[in-house]
């Protein structure tokens, strides 16, 4: 030892040869690794960088809990600075900021009071201004750090202790994520939600060796503050699976109508870690610079919440628009996440997710098992005093008889200790007590306590010995904290595929109604709110119409199904019925432009509904049926690929509408029907099959000022049974019949027809014209004014066709009925 000294004391002052590149290497090593675990990567057991734990353990022992008064900044960043963070005030307080900002993480830790900065990217207001004390669900944190549950270590001069981390009762690497760079590597981890990942631990923990794919029953991915949609379940999970991948995410956005005519985006939520005064400036630099057209005013109209509104020249595809800015501009922008964190506090690693939450969970285990050897510790030396007491009571007599009889404290301690058999901490306990403890009830509270503390001395040993009962209190205590602290997903996860599972199955498959106004709102409603009602009545208000607008359209179909919207360019547009919000019995709707690419100057002239059943069934062809009479026949394999900015479906000719689209088998009957109240039966084979770019031929000469309203396919089984199957008329002042279609007999296409029905001043024309089969059993119709009433079929007569039907609807005198449906 001696000689070791002496060598040491001898190598003092003398200068060794070291070449210049080693020297460089080890030094830039160890900056690297002091960067790497002292500053840049947080701990994935509490998921907290060192100047974030020192914040909040530095505010936690200033005593800044949520329910206390808030202090200033100033005095946190000081307190920081003097005991634990020996660097600039900037760092510690612009991490103190980001973690009092509710766009910046998904659960802020810090309440703050004053102008933290916003999402325009303005910075904070000076710490000699603003206020701060913990939030809520940092108590999540610290709880039981003062029970031995984690370790302390010197701070930077060694004057206090710190801890190397805390005691995190929630995976907040999770929660909050966090960006950091390093040298050699860099983290970026998105936040998630609360509750799902509660649901991942639980799962976790009665399945250790759940896989990544599995806990995405319970995360469905990132879930930002901000909102935003992230696309493809699929990439999303692989990343996860990987610790590392790309993410495509883009804000929310929608087509609206403005009061003055003209389109406008409303954009209401953008990507995460994106200033929305950056993305707003992208947006007008497209314009200055004619990468884009149609723009006409940019506006930020955000106050707590953000809303962009960019209006649009008339005449302008709004969806295309859109297109284009999530094309150009970071309003669609790809997340690239990298899990990389310190697990044990000095090993940095990427982590899938289901290794983040083993080593959380890991974590806990440890902190739980750590607190009840502490509470155990605490609960014996209680017991041990307390049986010391209970001794003592038993002969009080005697031990009087000792204190008074011994000259000191000393000595009566003494020979407490060998008259009774005590220990030096019993008999310490014995001389400090007072006389009330003499007292009956006080002798019987000792003894209760003491039951007490046997009885917790055993349920904490059983627990140390048990790994069952410490994942059930971490399994009690995610569930408490789901409860206490569990809210709604903010970020949309579009689901295109889980393994096989497409977005459409994971959405109920059920009847809806599909309404479409003239003036182009659409909206979807469960048939259910509207109640059956006598024939005859008025019935309830089914949407409100805006100004003039009026309803055109009233579509049954399954969420499931393709809607078809027919345009009087010729066109054809689709969207799945799904993706149509559904809204309550009262509401416009919302702008068919939120959902194609249609123009502001198209008008829909028939929507009708597909289904994968409808192959199953036979159906081979559309047929198209225009106002004047004209048909066509065009195979539906023809249409199997509409692209969204549309695909001919049918040449009109100059002054010609389409009115109605059929599905067919080939060999089916066709019956065709006028406002005038003339019908026509013919067979569907009289019309050949036709390209798309076709305009038909003649299915019934009309006459003069009458045209078609109705259309309909009359199946091989009903054209066979005379008593099976009716035909459904409605005028337009609410009357209406239900005729066999055996009273139809078929004739060649092209006729005049018979008479369907008499059509009188009284009734009206005929506005609506259906076939009806076994499965139909309620009849829905709705006025022009939106009124809506829901009738059974069976309460409509039977009747001849030459005569003009029974009241099914009474309306107001500027109303008319708009459309029927029958479900």
């Amino acid at each position: 030892m001696a000689d070791q000294s002496k060598k040491t004391e001898n190598e003092i002052g003398r200068i060794k040869p070291k070449s210049i590149t080693e020297e460089m290497k080890e030094s830039y090593i160890d900056y690297a690794m002091s960067v790497i675990i002292s500053r840049a990567l947080p701990d994935v057991r509490d998921g907290l960088k060192p100047v974030q734990r020192r914040i909040l353990y530095a505010m936690h022992d200033l005593g800044l809990s949520y329910g206390s008064k808030y202090k200033k900044s100033a005095t946190v960043v000081g307190e920081v600075l003097g005991k634990y963070h020996p660097h600039g005030d900037s760092s510690v307080y612009d991490a103190m900021a980001r973690m009092a900002q509710d766009f910046s993480l998904r659960y802020p830790l810090v309440n703050g009071q004053g102008n933290w900065g916003s999402l325009d990217g303005d910075p904070q207001a000076a710490m000699r201004y603003t206020e701060a004390r913990l939030a809520k669900i940092s108590e999540t944190l610290t709880t039981n750090i003062g029970k031995n549950t984690v370790d302390f270590i010197d701070n930077y001069d060694g004057s206090k202790k710190e801890p190397s981390v805390f005691p995190a009762r929630l995976p907040q690497m999770l929660l909050n994520g966090g960006l950091g760079i390093a040298v050699g590597m860099a983290t970026n981890i998105p936040p998630h939600n609360l509750s799902e990942v509660c649901d991942a631990a639980i799962h976790l923990l009665e399945n250790p060796k759940a896989s990544t794919e599995e806990l995405f029953a319970f995360i469905k991915g990132p879930d930002f503050p901000t909102g935003g949609i992230v696309y493809n379940q699929r990439e999303i999970i692989n990343a996860y699976s990987q610790g590392k991948g790309p993410m495509v995410i883009r804000g929310k956005a929608e087509i609206v109508e403005r009061e003055k005519g003209g389109d406008q985006i409303l954009i209401t939520e953008i990507p995460y870690q994106l200033q929305k005064s950056s993305l707003i400036e992208e947006f007008a630099k497209l314009v200055q610079t004619k990468r884009i057209d149609g723009i006409k005013d940019i506006r930020d109209e955000s106050g707590k919440d953000v809303r962009i509104v960019i209006d649009l020249h008339r005449g302008v595809f709004p969806q295309k628009t859109l297109n284009r800015l999530y094309k150009f501009t970071n309003f669609q922008k790809t997340f690239h996440l990298n899990m990389i964190a310190l697990v044990d506090g000095i090993q940095p690693q990427v982590l899938s997710l289901s290794q983040v939450l083993n080593h959380f969970i890991a974590h806990r285990k440890i902190v739980v098992f750590r607190k009840t050897e502490f509470e155990l510790k605490r609960a014996e030396e209680r017991a041990h005093i307390l049986e010391g007491l209970h001794k003592a009571l038993g002969k009080i007599d005697q031990v009087i008889k000792i204190i008074r009889a011994s000259k000191d404290r000393q000595s009566a301690h003494d020979e407490l200790i060998k008259q009774l058999k005590l220990t030096s901490i019993q008999a310490n306990a014995i001389l400090e007590t007072k006389l009330h403890t003499l007292a009956k009830l006080e002798r019987k509270k000792i003894e209760e306590e003491l039951q007490e503390k046997r009885k917790e001395i055993k349920e904490l040993t059983a627990i140390l010995g048990s790994p069952k009962k410490i994942r059930n209190i971490i399994k009690l205590d995610l569930e408490t904290l789901k409860k206490d602290y569990g809210d709604a997903r903010r970020t949309k996860i579009l689901v295109q595929k889980i393994g096989e599972i497409a977005e459409e199955d994971l959405i109920p498959q059920e009847e809806t109604i599909v309404t479409l106004t003239k003036g182009g709102y659409i909206k979807r409603i469960n048939p259910s709110v509207y109640k059956i009602q006598k024939r005859g009545g008025k019935g309830i208000l089914g949407m409100k119409t805006r100004g003039e607008d009026i309803v055109d359209y009233f579509i049954p179909a399954l969420t499931h199904d393709d809607l078809l919207f027919f345009t009087d360019s010729g066109k054809v547009f689709r969207t799945k019925v799904y993706e149509i919000p559904e809204e309550s019995r009262v509401a416009k709707g919302r702008g068919l432009m939120n959902f194609l690419e249609i123009s502001s100057h198209e008008k829909v002239l028939s929507v009708m509904s597909l289904n994968k059943e409808d192959k199953e069934l036979g159906i081979k062809y559309l047929v198209m049926v225009t106002k004047n009479g004209i048909i066509k026949k065009t195979a539906i394999k023809e249409f199997d690929n509409i692209r969204r900015s549309g695909l001919i479906a049918i040449n009109l000719k100059p002054g010609d509408l389409l009115e109605r689209v059929l599905k067919s088998t080939g060999d089916d009957n066709i019956i065709l029907t006028t406002s005038g109240g003339q019908s026509i039966r013919f067979k569907e084979k009289e019309v050949r099959p036709m390209g798309r770019s076709s305009s038909g031929v003649k299915g019934i000469r009309l006459k003069k000022e009458d045209q078609i309203i109705g259309a309909g396919v009359i199946n091989a089984e009903a054209a066979k049974d005379k008593n099976k199957g009716h035909l459904l008329v409605v005028t337009e002042n609410g009357f209406g019949k239900r005729t066999l279609l055996s009273q139809f007999k078929a004739q060649s296409r092209g006729g005049v027809g018979i008479k369907s029905a008499k059509i009188t001043q009284r009734t009206g024309k005929l506005v609506s014209a259906k076939i009806l089969g076994e499965k139909e059993e309620e009849i829905i119709a709705i006025s022009r004014h939106g009124q809506v009433i829901k009738a059974q079929i069976k309460t409509i007569s039977v009747l001849n066709r030459a005569t003009q039907g029974v009241k099914i609807m009474r309306l107001n005198d500027d109303d008319k009925v708009a459309s029927v449906v029958c479900v």
